[in-house]
């Protein structure tokens, strides 16, 4: 199974995360299929950018985003277009 989950960078205080999809065997930092983005939770408003693209192909792949991943996706209007293109097949 697949996942849309964050992956921690940045250093010690001061995280950044990256949205990728990876296996859900694999450990919060280790392997991972692809990048679809990144999210800085420290600027002001927190930074959010994620390739369209991809995200729309995983999710109609099967993977599952977690919960934060989803809220991300969200804000990005990118849960709102997978659920319009879901409908019309």
């Amino acid at each position: 199974m697949v996942r849309i989950r964050l992956r921690r960078t940045g250093v010690k205080k001061r995280p950044s995360y990256r949205l990728v999809v990876a296996d859900v065997r694999a450990p919060r930092d280790g392997a991972f299929i692809n990048i679809i983005g990144h999210y800085n939770p420290l600027t002001d408003p927190e930074t959010i950018v994620i390739d369209e693209e991809k995200a729309l192909h995983w999710l109609r792949q099967g993977a599952q985003p977690t919960a934060t991943a989803a809220r991300l996706l969200s804000k990005a209007g990118i849960m709102e277009k997978f659920k319009t293109i879901k409908e019309k097949t």
